[in-house]
Protein backbone atom coordinates (compact mmCIF):
# COMPACT_ATOMS: atom_id res chain seq x y z
CA UNK A 1 0.00 0.00 0.00
CA UNK A 2 1.06 3.67 -0.48
CA UNK A 3 -1.55 6.53 0.56
CA UNK A 4 0.16 8.61 -2.15
CA UNK A 5 -2.10 6.30 -4.44
CA UNK A 6 -4.85 8.27 -3.32
CA UNK A 7 -4.35 11.36 -5.24
CA UNK A 8 -3.05 9.36 -8.08
CA UNK A 9 -6.64 7.19 -8.14
CA UNK A 10 -8.57 10.43 -8.06
CA UNK A 11 -6.72 11.67 -10.74
CA UNK A 12 -7.47 9.14 -13.07
CA UNK A 13 -11.11 8.76 -11.71
CA UNK A 14 -11.57 12.87 -12.04
CA UNK A 15 -8.56 14.31 -13.81
CA UNK A 16 -10.27 17.93 -14.57
CA UNK A 17 -11.85 17.98 -11.33
CA UNK A 18 -10.88 20.62 -8.71
CA UNK A 19 -8.22 19.52 -6.38
CA UNK A 20 -6.84 21.78 -4.18
CA UNK A 21 -6.74 25.72 -3.88
CA UNK A 22 -4.70 28.20 -2.13
CA UNK A 23 -4.36 32.16 -2.03
CA UNK A 24 -2.11 32.32 -5.53
CA UNK A 25 -4.76 29.91 -8.02
CA UNK A 26 -5.72 26.30 -8.37
CA UNK A 27 -4.94 22.89 -9.59
CA UNK A 28 -7.04 19.99 -11.04
CA UNK A 29 -6.33 16.76 -10.28
CA UNK A 30 -4.27 15.93 -12.96
CA UNK A 31 -2.11 19.11 -12.25
CA UNK A 32 -1.58 18.02 -9.02
CA UNK A 33 -0.21 14.77 -9.93
CA UNK A 34 2.02 16.31 -12.60
CA UNK A 35 3.16 18.42 -9.93
CA UNK A 36 3.80 15.99 -7.24
CA UNK A 37 5.68 13.58 -10.22
CA UNK A 38 7.81 16.47 -11.22
CA UNK A 39 8.74 16.82 -7.84
CA UNK A 40 9.43 13.40 -7.28
CA UNK A 41 11.72 13.07 -9.91
CA UNK A 42 13.50 16.53 -8.66
CA UNK A 43 13.99 14.71 -5.55
CA UNK A 44 15.66 11.56 -7.45
CA UNK A 45 17.48 13.55 -8.73
CA UNK A 46 19.12 14.52 -5.42
CA UNK A 47 19.38 10.53 -4.25
CA UNK A 48 15.99 10.42 -2.08
CA UNK A 49 14.97 7.13 -2.08
CA UNK A 50 13.21 4.87 0.21
CA UNK A 51 13.06 5.05 3.98
CA UNK A 52 15.28 8.35 3.76
CA UNK A 53 13.47 11.44 5.56
CA UNK A 54 12.83 14.79 3.92
CA UNK A 55 12.39 18.22 6.27
CA UNK A 56 9.84 20.39 4.66
CA UNK A 57 10.38 23.86 6.06
CA UNK A 58 7.70 26.49 4.33
CA UNK A 59 4.59 28.43 4.86
CA UNK A 60 1.16 26.04 3.29
CA UNK A 61 1.54 26.25 -0.17
CA UNK A 62 0.50 23.91 -3.22
CA UNK A 63 3.85 23.30 -3.84
CA UNK A 64 4.49 21.88 -0.16
CA UNK A 65 1.71 19.35 -0.36
CA UNK A 66 3.04 18.53 -3.64
CA UNK A 67 6.08 18.27 -2.27
CA UNK A 68 4.75 15.40 0.90
CA UNK A 69 3.01 13.84 -2.07
CA UNK A 70 6.18 13.21 -4.06
CA UNK A 71 8.46 12.00 -0.91
CA UNK A 72 5.47 9.43 -0.01
CA UNK A 73 5.97 9.08 -4.03
CA UNK A 74 9.37 7.13 -3.28
CA UNK A 75 8.83 5.23 -0.51
CA UNK A 76 10.00 8.18 2.27
CA UNK A 77 9.30 9.97 4.73
CA UNK A 78 8.78 13.54 5.00
CA UNK A 79 8.61 15.92 8.16
CA UNK A 80 6.75 18.77 7.72
CA UNK A 81 7.65 21.95 9.92
CA UNK A 82 6.09 25.26 9.57
CA UNK A 83 7.77 28.47 8.10
CA UNK A 84 7.14 30.61 11.41
CA UNK A 85 9.39 27.54 13.61
CA UNK A 86 13.08 29.62 13.99
CA UNK A 87 16.30 27.85 11.56
CA UNK A 88 17.53 26.73 15.33
CA UNK A 89 14.65 24.22 15.63
CA UNK A 90 14.99 23.63 11.67
CA UNK A 91 18.54 22.21 12.11
CA UNK A 92 17.95 20.51 15.51
CA UNK A 93 14.86 18.18 14.14
CA UNK A 94 16.76 17.59 11.01
CA UNK A 95 19.95 16.30 13.08
CA UNK A 96 18.09 14.58 15.21
CA UNK A 97 15.70 12.48 12.26
CA UNK A 98 19.39 12.30 10.19
CA UNK A 99 16.94 14.21 7.09
CA UNK A 100 18.83 13.02 3.40
CA UNK A 101 17.68 16.44 2.51
CA UNK A 102 15.67 19.93 3.68
CA UNK A 103 13.36 21.21 1.43
CA UNK A 104 12.56 25.03 2.20
CA UNK A 105 10.85 27.54 0.26
CA UNK A 106 12.06 30.72 -1.16
CA UNK A 107 11.59 32.98 1.11
CA UNK A 108 13.70 30.60 3.57
CA UNK A 109 16.53 29.94 2.00
CA UNK A 110 18.57 32.49 3.20
CA UNK A 111 17.84 32.04 6.91
CA UNK A 112 18.80 27.93 5.97
CA UNK A 113 22.09 29.15 4.90
CA UNK A 114 22.29 30.56 7.93
CA UNK A 115 21.39 27.72 9.88
CA UNK A 116 24.26 25.56 7.89
CA UNK A 117 21.88 23.30 6.15
CA UNK A 118 22.43 24.85 3.06
CA UNK A 119 24.38 22.17 1.18
CA UNK A 120 21.66 19.60 2.11
CA UNK A 121 19.09 21.78 0.61
CA UNK A 122 16.10 21.98 -2.22
CA UNK A 123 14.73 25.19 -2.45
CA UNK A 124 11.12 24.48 -4.07
CA UNK A 125 10.34 25.94 -7.09
CA UNK A 126 7.58 27.41 -8.95
CA UNK A 127 4.87 25.32 -10.36
CA UNK A 128 4.21 26.70 -13.05
CA UNK A 129 3.85 25.38 -16.17
CA UNK A 130 2.68 22.07 -14.18
CA UNK A 131 2.93 19.31 -17.08
CA UNK A 132 5.96 20.74 -18.87
CA UNK A 133 8.58 22.22 -16.89
CA UNK A 134 11.22 19.04 -15.86
CA UNK A 135 14.34 20.45 -16.07
CA UNK A 136 15.13 19.39 -12.22
CA UNK A 137 14.96 15.84 -13.02
CA UNK A 138 12.90 12.78 -14.64
CA UNK A 139 9.64 12.19 -14.22
CA UNK A 140 8.98 9.25 -12.00
CA UNK A 141 5.49 7.79 -12.54
CA UNK A 142 5.86 4.66 -9.61
CA UNK A 143 4.72 4.99 -6.32
CA UNK A 144 6.76 2.61 -4.16
CA UNK A 145 4.70 -0.05 -2.37
CA UNK A 146 4.84 0.16 1.19
CA UNK A 147 3.85 -1.83 4.18
CA UNK A 148 1.07 -0.66 7.10
CA UNK A 149 3.88 -0.35 9.58
CA UNK A 150 6.26 1.93 6.97
CA UNK A 151 6.40 5.58 7.87
CA UNK A 152 4.94 7.86 6.43
CA UNK A 153 5.87 11.16 7.95
CA UNK A 154 6.99 12.23 11.99
CA UNK A 155 4.76 15.44 13.82
CA UNK A 156 7.28 16.93 16.35
CA UNK A 157 5.76 18.21 19.13
CA UNK A 158 6.86 19.72 22.83
CA UNK A 159 8.67 17.41 24.85
CA UNK A 160 8.37 17.31 28.60
CA UNK A 161 12.19 16.84 28.61
CA UNK A 162 12.53 20.11 26.96
CA UNK A 163 13.32 18.89 23.62
CA UNK A 164 11.04 18.40 20.37
CA UNK A 165 9.65 14.83 20.23
CA UNK A 166 8.80 13.34 16.70
CA UNK A 167 5.75 11.27 16.52
CA UNK A 168 6.20 8.36 13.77
CA UNK A 169 2.96 7.87 11.57
CA UNK A 170 2.53 4.99 9.86
CA UNK A 171 1.19 4.21 6.29
CA UNK A 172 -1.48 2.06 7.77
CA UNK A 173 -1.91 4.80 10.86
CA UNK A 174 -2.87 7.18 7.86
CA UNK A 175 -5.46 4.62 6.29
CA UNK A 176 -7.10 3.63 8.94
CA UNK A 177 -7.79 7.02 10.40
CA UNK A 178 -9.00 8.50 7.12
CA UNK A 179 -10.95 5.61 6.04
CA UNK A 180 -13.05 5.80 9.07
CA UNK A 181 -13.38 9.61 9.15
CA UNK A 182 -13.87 9.87 5.36
CA UNK A 183 -17.41 7.44 6.21
CA UNK A 184 -18.21 8.39 9.31
CA UNK A 185 -18.36 12.48 8.22
CA UNK A 186 -20.07 11.14 5.13
CA UNK A 187 -17.55 13.09 2.64
CA UNK A 188 -18.38 13.06 -1.63
CA UNK A 189 -16.40 14.31 -4.49
CA UNK A 190 -18.41 17.67 -4.33
CA UNK A 191 -17.30 18.74 -1.04
CA UNK A 192 -14.65 21.76 0.02
CA UNK A 193 -12.88 21.35 2.86
CA UNK A 194 -10.94 23.57 4.63
CA UNK A 195 -7.48 23.13 5.59
CA UNK A 196 -7.17 25.48 8.71
CA UNK A 197 -4.49 23.38 10.57
CA UNK A 198 -0.55 23.66 9.97
CA UNK A 199 0.62 20.72 8.11
CA UNK A 200 2.77 20.33 11.41
CA UNK A 201 -0.51 19.54 13.27
CA UNK A 202 -2.37 16.22 12.95
CA UNK A 203 -5.55 17.77 12.11
CA UNK A 204 -4.35 18.52 8.80
CA UNK A 205 -3.83 15.01 7.94
CA UNK A 206 -7.49 15.08 7.65
CA UNK A 207 -8.10 18.12 5.46
CA UNK A 208 -5.55 16.59 3.20
CA UNK A 209 -5.61 12.87 2.99
CA UNK A 210 -9.61 12.42 3.12
CA UNK A 211 -9.86 15.00 0.21
CA UNK A 212 -7.56 12.92 -1.90
CA UNK A 213 -9.33 9.55 -0.54
CA UNK A 214 -12.77 11.06 -1.81
CA UNK A 215 -11.85 13.08 -4.61
CA UNK A 216 -12.64 16.54 -3.21
CA UNK A 217 -10.95 19.58 -3.09
CA UNK A 218 -9.38 20.98 -0.54
CA UNK A 219 -8.59 24.81 0.35
CA UNK A 220 -5.43 25.61 2.35
CA UNK A 221 -5.86 28.62 4.67
CA UNK A 222 -2.87 31.07 4.90
CA UNK A 223 -1.79 30.89 8.48
CA UNK A 224 -2.14 34.92 8.50
CA UNK A 225 -6.29 34.57 7.76
CA UNK A 226 -6.44 31.43 10.27
CA UNK A 227 -7.36 33.52 13.04
CA UNK A 228 -8.03 36.61 11.50
CA UNK A 229 -11.87 35.70 11.98
CA UNK A 230 -13.35 38.66 9.15
CA UNK A 231 -10.86 37.16 6.71
CA UNK A 232 -11.84 33.25 7.37
CA UNK A 233 -15.28 33.77 7.58
CA UNK A 234 -14.51 35.34 3.89
CA UNK A 235 -12.45 32.67 2.69
CA UNK A 236 -15.08 30.27 3.80
CA UNK A 237 -17.91 32.07 1.77
CA UNK A 238 -15.91 32.91 -1.18
CA UNK A 239 -14.92 28.96 -1.24
CA UNK A 240 -18.22 27.80 -0.53
CA UNK A 241 -16.39 25.37 1.78
CA UNK A 242 -18.47 22.75 3.23
CA UNK A 243 -16.67 20.61 5.54
CA UNK A 244 -14.25 22.58 8.48
CA UNK A 245 -12.50 20.90 10.88
CA UNK A 246 -10.69 23.41 13.27
CA UNK A 247 -9.94 23.99 16.96
CA UNK A 248 -12.67 25.88 19.49
CA UNK A 249 -10.70 28.60 19.48
CA UNK A 250 -11.43 29.31 15.34
CA UNK A 251 -15.08 28.85 15.60
CA UNK A 252 -15.54 30.80 18.74
CA UNK A 253 -13.48 33.59 16.91
CA UNK A 254 -15.86 33.66 13.98
CA UNK A 255 -18.94 33.33 16.68
CA UNK A 256 -17.63 37.06 17.57
CA UNK A 257 -17.32 37.88 14.12
CA UNK A 258 -21.18 37.15 13.15
CA UNK A 259 -20.42 33.33 11.90
CA UNK A 260 -24.35 33.52 10.63
CA UNK A 261 -24.59 36.57 8.78
CA UNK A 262 -25.64 36.77 5.41
CA UNK A 263 -24.47 35.56 2.93
CA UNK A 264 -24.91 32.34 4.66
CA UNK A 265 -21.66 29.88 5.07
CA UNK A 266 -22.43 26.61 3.06
CA UNK A 267 -20.90 24.51 6.48
CA UNK A 268 -22.66 21.27 6.36
CA UNK A 269 -19.60 19.55 9.16
CA UNK A 270 -17.95 21.59 11.99
CA UNK A 271 -15.37 19.27 13.44
CA UNK A 272 -13.51 20.58 16.27
CA UNK A 273 -10.80 19.04 18.12
CA UNK A 274 -7.35 19.95 20.29
CA UNK A 275 -9.29 21.64 22.84
CA UNK A 276 -12.52 21.82 24.98
CA UNK A 277 -15.31 23.77 23.21
CA UNK A 278 -17.01 26.20 25.93
CA UNK A 279 -20.31 25.71 26.88
CA UNK A 280 -21.85 29.04 25.81
CA UNK A 281 -20.06 28.94 22.49
CA UNK A 282 -21.38 25.36 21.55
CA UNK A 283 -24.44 26.55 22.12
CA UNK A 284 -23.94 29.82 20.25
CA UNK A 285 -22.29 27.45 17.12
CA UNK A 286 -25.54 25.59 16.94
CA UNK A 287 -27.82 28.31 16.70
CA UNK A 288 -25.23 29.85 14.14
CA UNK A 289 -25.53 26.57 12.18
CA UNK A 290 -28.77 24.73 12.39
CA UNK A 291 -28.26 22.70 9.27
CA UNK A 292 -24.77 21.23 10.34
CA UNK A 293 -23.54 18.01 12.19
CA UNK A 294 -21.02 19.41 14.96
CA UNK A 295 -18.41 16.88 15.64
CA UNK A 296 -16.21 16.41 18.29
CA UNK A 297 -12.98 14.22 17.87
CA UNK A 298 -10.68 13.44 20.49
CA UNK A 299 -6.98 12.07 20.26
CA UNK A 300 -3.15 13.25 21.20
CA UNK A 301 -0.78 13.35 17.82
CA UNK A 302 0.37 9.76 19.02
CA UNK A 303 -3.15 8.22 17.97
CA UNK A 304 -4.88 11.06 15.62
CA UNK A 305 -8.35 10.53 16.27
CA UNK A 306 -9.21 7.76 18.60
CA UNK A 307 -12.85 8.82 19.99
CA UNK A 308 -15.71 11.08 18.52
CA UNK A 309 -19.21 12.21 19.27
CA UNK A 310 -22.01 13.86 17.46
CA UNK A 311 -23.51 17.01 19.22
CA UNK A 312 -27.08 17.32 19.44
CA UNK A 313 -29.18 19.90 20.64
CA UNK A 314 -30.41 18.24 23.52
CA UNK A 315 -26.22 17.84 24.13
CA UNK A 316 -26.57 21.53 24.60
CA UNK A 317 -25.69 23.29 27.57
CA UNK A 318 -24.24 20.72 29.91
CA UNK A 319 -20.58 19.26 29.14
CA UNK A 320 -20.00 17.30 26.16
CA UNK A 321 -18.30 13.84 25.81
CA UNK A 322 -15.29 13.09 23.49
CA UNK A 323 -17.18 9.98 22.68
CA UNK A 324 -16.04 6.54 22.26
CA UNK A 325 -14.02 4.69 20.19
CA UNK A 326 -13.02 4.98 16.37
CA UNK A 327 -10.97 3.70 13.80
CA UNK A 328 -10.88 0.18 14.68
CA UNK A 329 -9.04 0.78 18.06
CA UNK A 330 -9.80 -0.11 21.84
CA UNK A 331 -10.45 2.20 24.20
CA UNK A 332 -10.61 1.96 27.94
CA UNK A 333 -9.60 3.55 31.01
CA UNK A 334 -7.10 2.88 33.86
CA UNK A 335 -7.67 3.57 37.41
CA UNK A 336 -5.06 4.97 39.77
CA UNK A 337 -4.66 1.03 41.03
CA UNK A 338 -3.94 0.09 37.68
CA UNK A 339 -7.07 -1.89 37.03
CA UNK A 340 -9.39 -0.89 34.46
CA UNK A 341 -12.35 1.91 35.09
CA UNK A 342 -16.14 0.64 34.88
CA UNK A 343 -18.87 3.30 34.28
CA UNK A 344 -18.89 5.82 36.32
CA UNK A 345 -15.21 5.57 37.42
CA UNK A 346 -12.01 7.62 36.58
CA UNK A 347 -8.83 6.94 35.49
CA UNK A 348 -6.32 7.43 32.63
CA UNK A 349 -7.52 6.84 29.19
CA UNK A 350 -5.26 3.98 26.98
CA UNK A 351 -5.38 3.88 23.53
CA UNK A 352 -4.59 0.41 21.52
CA UNK A 353 -5.35 -0.25 17.56
CA UNK A 354 -4.23 1.33 14.05
CA UNK A 355 -4.16 4.75 14.64
CA UNK A 356 -1.73 4.21 17.80
CA UNK A 357 2.14 5.69 16.42
CA UNK A 358 4.84 3.56 15.58
CA UNK A 359 6.47 5.37 18.61
CA UNK A 360 8.82 8.64 19.05
CA UNK A 361 11.48 8.75 16.67
CA UNK A 362 15.06 7.17 18.00
CA UNK A 363 13.08 5.66 20.76
CA UNK A 364 11.31 1.74 20.63
CA UNK A 365 8.47 1.31 19.65
CA UNK A 366 5.16 1.31 20.94
CA UNK A 367 3.18 -0.83 18.91
CA UNK A 368 2.97 -3.99 21.28
CA UNK A 369 1.41 -2.17 24.15
CA UNK A 370 -1.46 0.05 24.70
CA UNK A 371 -0.32 3.94 24.48
CA UNK A 372 -1.23 6.16 27.55
CA UNK A 373 -2.31 9.28 26.89
CA UNK A 374 -2.26 11.38 30.22
CA UNK A 375 -5.91 12.55 29.89
CA UNK A 376 -8.18 11.80 32.64
CA UNK A 377 -11.30 10.39 31.98
CA UNK A 378 -14.68 8.96 33.92
CA UNK A 379 -16.41 6.39 31.86
CA UNK A 380 -19.92 7.00 30.83
CA UNK A 381 -22.58 4.15 29.47
CA UNK A 382 -22.59 2.72 26.38
CA UNK A 383 -18.56 2.23 25.71
CA UNK A 384 -18.35 6.77 26.02
CA UNK A 385 -16.06 8.86 27.76
CA UNK A 386 -15.95 12.39 29.63
CA UNK A 387 -12.44 14.28 29.44
CA UNK A 388 -11.53 15.65 33.09
CA UNK A 389 -8.37 17.13 32.41
CA UNK A 390 -4.28 16.19 32.41
CA UNK A 391 -2.51 13.72 34.44
CA UNK A 392 1.01 16.15 34.03
CA UNK A 393 2.14 19.32 33.22
CA UNK A 394 1.35 19.63 29.86
CA UNK A 395 -0.58 22.59 28.28
CA UNK A 396 -2.31 23.33 25.64
CA UNK A 397 -2.23 26.86 23.68
CA UNK A 398 -5.08 27.05 20.93
CA UNK A 399 -4.77 23.15 20.40
CA UNK A 400 -1.40 22.95 20.47
CA UNK A 401 0.67 20.88 22.95
CA UNK A 402 2.70 22.38 25.00
CA UNK A 403 5.06 21.00 27.30
CA UNK A 404 6.27 24.20 30.13
CA UNK A 405 9.69 21.94 30.19
CA UNK A 406 10.70 23.30 26.70
CA UNK A 407 9.30 26.78 27.05
CA UNK A 408 11.23 26.84 30.22
CA UNK A 409 14.42 25.56 28.89
CA UNK A 410 14.68 28.52 26.09
CA UNK A 411 14.01 31.26 28.43
CA UNK A 412 17.24 29.38 30.77
CA UNK A 413 19.52 30.15 27.79
CA UNK A 414 19.65 33.80 29.72
CA UNK A 415 22.12 34.13 32.64
CA UNK A 416 19.49 36.57 33.68
CA UNK A 417 17.31 33.74 34.81
CA UNK A 418 17.67 31.55 37.85
CA UNK A 419 14.59 29.62 37.82
CA UNK A 420 11.60 29.94 35.65
CA UNK A 421 8.25 28.34 35.72
CA UNK A 422 5.45 28.50 32.38
CA UNK A 423 1.56 28.26 32.97
CA UNK A 424 -1.11 28.87 30.78
CA UNK A 425 -3.30 32.00 32.02
CA UNK A 426 -6.99 32.03 30.72
CA UNK A 427 -8.80 29.71 27.99
CA UNK A 428 -9.99 29.48 24.62
CA UNK A 429 -9.23 32.34 22.30
CA UNK A 430 -7.56 34.73 25.00
CA UNK A 431 -5.04 32.26 26.40
CA UNK A 432 -2.10 33.30 27.28
CA UNK A 433 1.40 31.63 27.99
CA UNK A 434 2.75 33.35 31.15
CA UNK A 435 6.47 32.57 32.72
CA UNK A 436 7.22 33.15 36.47
CA UNK A 437 11.13 34.30 36.49
CA UNK A 438 13.39 34.30 39.37
CA UNK A 439 16.38 36.53 38.05
CA UNK A 440 19.87 35.87 38.94
CA UNK A 441 21.46 38.26 41.25
CA UNK A 442 21.37 41.63 40.35
CA UNK A 443 19.49 40.98 36.86
CA UNK A 444 15.89 41.39 35.35
CA UNK A 445 14.73 39.55 32.21
CA UNK A 446 12.76 41.84 30.08
CA UNK A 447 9.40 40.97 28.69
CA UNK A 448 10.59 41.76 24.75
CA UNK A 449 14.47 39.84 25.75
CA UNK A 450 12.19 36.56 26.73
CA UNK A 451 10.01 36.60 23.41
CA UNK A 452 13.32 36.98 21.89
CA UNK A 453 14.35 33.98 23.38
CA UNK A 454 11.45 31.84 22.76
CA UNK A 455 11.55 32.97 19.25
CA UNK A 456 14.72 31.74 18.41
CA UNK A 457 14.40 28.25 19.62
CA UNK A 458 11.02 27.47 19.23
CA UNK A 459 7.04 27.57 17.33
CA UNK A 460 5.06 30.53 17.46
CA UNK A 461 2.56 29.27 19.13
CA UNK A 462 5.09 28.58 22.10
CA UNK A 463 6.55 32.08 22.40
CA UNK A 464 5.37 33.41 26.14
CA UNK A 465 2.90 36.38 25.69
CA UNK A 466 3.46 37.60 29.81
CA UNK A 467 6.33 37.94 32.34
CA UNK A 468 6.28 38.03 35.80
CA UNK A 469 9.21 38.72 37.80
CA UNK A 470 8.98 36.79 41.34
CA UNK A 471 11.05 36.05 44.77
CA UNK A 472 10.84 32.42 44.47
CA UNK A 473 8.21 29.59 42.70
CA UNK A 474 5.80 27.90 44.68
CA UNK A 475 6.57 24.11 45.67
CA UNK A 476 4.25 21.42 46.59
CA UNK A 477 5.44 19.03 49.59
CA UNK A 478 7.24 16.89 48.04
CA UNK A 479 9.63 19.79 46.16
CA UNK A 480 8.10 20.53 42.78
CA UNK A 481 7.06 23.87 41.68
CA UNK A 482 3.34 23.88 42.32
CA UNK A 483 1.74 25.34 38.50
CA UNK A 484 -1.49 24.69 40.13
CA UNK A 485 -0.48 27.77 42.87
CA UNK A 486 1.39 29.99 40.19
CA UNK A 487 -2.04 29.79 37.87
CA UNK A 488 -4.00 32.07 40.95
CA UNK A 489 -1.26 34.45 40.89
CA UNK A 490 -1.38 37.83 39.54
CA UNK A 491 0.75 41.21 39.10
CA UNK A 492 1.42 42.50 42.58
Amino acid sequence: MNIRSWLRNASERAPNAAAIADASGALTYRELEELSNRFAGALVARGIGREDRVVIWSDKSIEVVACMQAVLQLGAAYVPLDGASPAFRVAKISEQVDAALVVVSSDLAGALAQAGLARSSWTLPSREPVSTRAEDGIVVAEIVSRDVDDLAYILFTSGSTGEPKGVCTSQGNVAAFVNWAAEHVGLNAQDRIANHASFSFDLSVFDLYASFLIGAQVVLVPSMVAYVPSSLLALLRRHRISVLYAVPTAYVLMLDEGLSAPPGLSLRVAIFAGEPFPLAALARLAEALPWARLLNFYGPTETNVCTAYEVTRQDLGQPIPIGSATCGNRVYAVRNDGVVAEVGEEGELMVEGPTVMLGYWGQPSVRSRPYATGDLVRVLPGGQFFYLGRRDAMLKIRGHRVEPAEVELALQASPRVRRVAVVVDQTGEVSKLKAFVVSAPGERLSLMEAKRLCAERLPKYMIIDELQLVDDLPRTSTGKISRRALSTWSDR
